[in-house]
């Protein structure tokens, strides 16, 4: 098969992306920057280098690699993932941040050691993976035993991981992203609604066994409750929003950046947008996840066999669904949950995977049909 230029529009979008995630943890990471190193291009440096240079070099090596050839490695990927999941509860290769085990320190000769995020590397190998083995499965897919029953005890173990970390939103984008992938497998609605079901009643465990759950659903459903305690970041998060209006105070003139706002330039980052640059900045961004979207699907939809198209709708819906609870949770659309914004929320790993999932997909995207 002759191969095509790559999607150059999702090329262009993802490059907005990025330069539009630097240029506001320019501004969302200068006071704290400034408070824990005395240089407020701190944590822009460490992103810059370690997030968006590291994700460019790794995804363009990716992008060389035809698509066809992770089929290969689907197996491996999940291992490699379960592996570096349960890692993360071992004190001496892990950290752990506000009560969480979430991040794997990695010792890097000469430069000291770097810190990784397992649930995002997660992600993507879950993806790829489902998308190899559906493939295989062909029409049996669609039956209980051969396709629900294996699907359904991959996402248990996964959960189970994620649960004890805890990382809910990272659970709640994978077991998205892969009922997407399910889907566009060919599985049977009623398949899927059991599956929604059960994710619905362990999603209910999961809240009544954690307090904080708690208090997070009843913010949600009043926002004036305990303003000042677990109420405290979606307040100062509306309060940011509000205050932005239509055109936002400016560039570098967010207030809620002064330690009012919680986690300003990693889970926060859309209300310093909504602060800093109004609703047409907010709405500019939603538009580059929604140009996204559109060339993701377009992607998948042209895709040349049935692993390039799960593939592609598999990453698509997990770059957009993490967006869309990002946004929606800031915004008090849906009960808070800690999770970063895709290619403009801090965090070196997250920007390391979703670069290396986009260039799988703009390889996907040179063998697509006419």
């Amino acid at each position: 098969m002759k191969r095509r230029s790559p999607d150059y529009t999702l090329l262009v979008v993802t490059f907005l992306l990025i330069l539009s995630g630097l240029a506001i943890l320019t501004s969302a990471s200068s006071v704290v920057a400034y408070e824990n190193f005395n240089n407020t291009s701190y944590y822009l440096i460490h992103q810059l280098i370690y997030g968006v240079v590291a994700g460019l070099a790794l995804g363009a090596i990716v992008y060389k690699i035809n698509y066809q050839n992770w089929k290969k490695l689907g197996i491996f990927s999940l291992i490699l993932a379960v592996i570096l999941l349960i890692l993360v509860f071992l004190p001496s290769t892990s950290l752990s941040h506000g009560g969480a085990r979430r991040w794997l320190e990695i010792p890097i000769p000469l430069l000291g050691s770097f810190s990784f995020q397992s649930a995002e590397f997660a992600k993507l190998a879950f993806i790829l993976y489902l998308a190899a083995w559906f493939e295989k499965r062909g029409q049996e897919v669609k039956s209980f035993k051969g396709g629900f029953i294996p699907f359904a005890f991959l996402l248990i173990v996964v959960s189970i991981l994620l649960m004890a970390q805890p990382d809910m939103g990272t659970l709640i984008v994978i077991v998205s992203s892969s009922a997407v992938v399910y889907f566009l497998a060919g599985a049977m609605i009623k398949h899927l609604a059991i599956a929604f079901t059960g994710g619905a009643c362990f999603l209910a465990v999961a809240i009544y066994l954690a307090p904080y759950r708690i208090g997070r659903l009843l913010v949600f459903l009043n926002p004036d409750f305990d303003p000042q305690g677990i109420g405290y970041q979606i307040s100062q998060a509306l309060l940011a929003i509000g205050s932005g209006g239509i055109f936002g105070r400016g560039f570098g003139y967010s207030r809620q950046k002064f330690n009012y706002l919680p986690e300003s330039m990693g889970d926060s980052v859309f209300a310093i947008i909504g602060e800093e640059f109004g609703f047409i900045g907010a709405v500019l961004i939603i538009s580059l996840f929604l140009l996204y979207a559109w060339r993701g699907f377009r992607i998948a939809q042209k895709a040349p066999d049935t692993f390039g198209m799960l593939l592609a709708g598999g990453i698509t819906s997990m770059v957009i669904l993490q967006a869309i609870i990002n946004i929606a949770a800031i915004s008090a659309l849906v009960p808070l949950t800690g999770i970063p914004l895709p290619f403009i929320s801090y965090g070196g790993s997250s920007m390391i995977i979703f670069i290396i999932a986009t260039a799988i997909l703009l390889n996907i995207s040179r063998n697509t049909k006419n």
